[in-house]
């Protein structure tokens, strides 16, 4: 049955790292009593791009003049353009109490982040701005170039608090899938006995198994001549979901009614998937794991899968607020 699902993790934004951060991990506290140490000084980070980094801290760092940047590892992927997005961990370290205040690999999911200083804070920015995918990058700032003159008490953050802010690129951010016509890299459909044009499961055999970093592709079996879908709309849809090699859907409509939901309260795969489809449709997802549950585990989806969806757009409308229901792992 389709239920709502948590979006993706909200972008991190000075007006709303309030309630994007909310959900943070545990404090880890040293007890360095009231040892005061300058900037970069004040902490040791170590570790691989990719994985929580482990933080030394030296001492209670002092308070930040202004903020400054540096790359602890250079990466060897493309570099982020100016406006451009990028998949990045985050983690932040209060520095005046040499604790974890939020981290991105405790909930084990990146953030789609944008560089630019109109969405993001100046900080988080520069720090994604020309930086090569693959790189972590850090910076230290006081509190207030990050969330504003009130600081996040949600994170027991005061606003001039010194903050260590360190970043992984992990991913380019992809927003549309590539078109493809090349039936081998997606499943074939197993037809529903006695409705040929009803799909009942997808048949994974010559199939080349997915990997973390596998393609986002999407093919028509079916073009519609209805309106085109835009990413702002509510579509009523029919739709089966798989995962890689499994014998039966993890979810799907077909047998049930109808599903209808915003775009904008799906999981990206389905967003940018759909974007362009003209109703009328049948298309065929191939959704790698960031677009999708990322390490989210969900009922019937393994952590880290890449989802296979069959979809039939039925009507396309402006979205309401209202609109909220979702494809899901049930």
């Amino acid at each position: 049955m389709l239920r709502r699902v948590p979006r993706p993790l909200a972008l991190i934004v000075t007006t709303l790292l309030a309630t994007s951060l909310a959900a943070c991990g545990g404090e880890k506290s040293t007890g360095l009593g009231d040892k005061t140490v300058e900037g970069w000084d004040a902490a040791k980070v170590s570790g691989a791009v990719g994985t929580a980094p482990k933080v030394d801290w030296k001492g209670k760092m002092d308070t930040v003049a202004k903020p400054e940047t540096r790359t602890l590892t250079e990466g060897n992927g493309p570099a982020v353009a100016q406006g451009g997005k990028v998949w990045g961990y985050i983690w932040i370290g209060n520095g005046f109490t040499a604790k974890q205040a939020y981290s991105d690999y405790d909930n084990k999911q990146p953030e789609e982040l944008t560089a630019d200083s109109k969405t993001l804070s100046p900080v988080f920015a520069k720090m994604l701005t020309g930086t090569n995918v693959g790189s972590r990058v850090a910076a230290i700032a006081n509190a207030k170039d990050i969330f504003g003159d009130g600081g996040n008490p949600t994170l027991g953050v005061a606003n001039e608090d010194p903050l260590l802010i360190v970043v992984d690129l992990v991913a380019p951010a992809v927003d549309k899938p590539t078109d493809t016509t090349d039936r081998s890299k997606l499943p074939k459909l197993k037809p529903t006995p006695g409705k040929p044009t009803v799909p009942a499961a997808m048949d994974f055999t010559g199939v080349p198994k997915p990997t973390q970093n596998s393609a986002f592709l999407r093919t028509t079996l079916k073009q519609g001549t209805g309106t085109t879908v835009t990413s702002d709309m509510t579509v009523k849809v029919n739709y089966l979901g798989m995962v890689y090699g499994a014998k039966k859907p993890f979810d799907e409509s077909y047998t049930k009614q109808p599903a209808q939901f915003g775009l904008g309260q799906v999981v990206k795969g389905w967003t940018y998937g759909l974007t362009g489809v003209k109703v009328g449709s049948r298309v065929l997802l191939q959704i790698p794991p960031l677009l999708g549950y990322g390490a989210q585990a969900q009922s019937g989806i393994p952590a880290n899968s890449t989802l296979y969806f069959v979809v039939d757009v039925l009507s396309a409308t402006k979205a309401s607020p209202s609109a909220s229901a979702s494809p899901s792992a049930q």
